[in-house]
């Protein structure tokens, strides 16, 4: 299995718009920009997330049903990597 890409938490924060999302949460990157249409909370969440830096403590404050659980850890096909130290 190939090694997660690393990425600093400045190359995170170059993806927070409409059209390129990142969200850093718990150690793992991912590209949710296809998903902003379909989160159930909108778009402005994942956005104002993104832009946050580490959307951890947003993402687990919320206190996400486990089937939101399951899909975050489930959207793998999103997943871009890891912060650098992890």
């Amino acid at each position: 299995m190939a090694e997660a890409k690393k990425f600093s938490a400045s190359d995170v924060l170059l993806h927070t718009t409409r059209d390129d999302c990142w969200l850093l949460i718990r150690g793992k990157v991912y590209d949710v920009t296809k998903f902003l249409d379909d989160h159930p909370g909108g778009e402005e969440v994942l956005l104002q997330a993104s832009a946050s830096g580490d959307a951890t403590d947003a993402f687990e404050t919320v206190g996400h049903s486990s089937s939101a659980e399951t899909m975050m850890e489930g959207i793998g096909r999103w997943l871009c990597g890891t912060p650098y130290g992890r």
